[in-house]
């Protein structure tokens, strides 16, 4: 077993960077929440007209009087609504993310 020398407390790694602490407490947060659960909820309200827009039936009548009925799907259209679909939930991971840093995310007590 090697015995490397600690690190004490002025040699610590990666070394702090000068300025002012980022703050991850920012209320306004809040608002970015709100705007994006608006967004994600537009997205999903296409994306589901967008997945029923995607088929059309096509029916038609043979001369023996058969009717046969099939179903016409439009690639672009069903891509788009997946497409949409994912944006919405990455919508709602951030936002909740947002909200989290909102409320509970403080800037640490300056020690004594």
């Amino acid at each position: 077993m090697i015995d490397l020398p600690q690190p004490t407390g002025a040699e610590l790694w990666p070394p702090e960077e000068p300025g002012p602490q980022a703050r991850l407490h920012k209320p306004w947060r809040t608002l970015v929440a709100v705007v994006e659960v608006l967004l994600a909820g537009l997205a999903g309200w296409v994306a589901f007209l967008c997945w029923h827009d995607s088929v059309a039936t096509v029916v038609t009548t043979t001369d023996d009087g058969a009717v046969l009925e099939s179903h016409r799907y439009f690639g672009g259209l069903l891509a788009a609504a997946i497409g949409l679909g994912t944006v919405a939930a990455l919508l709602l991971v951030d936002a909740v993310r947002q909200l989290a840093l909102a409320i509970r995310a403080r800037s640490p007590k300056p020690k004594a």
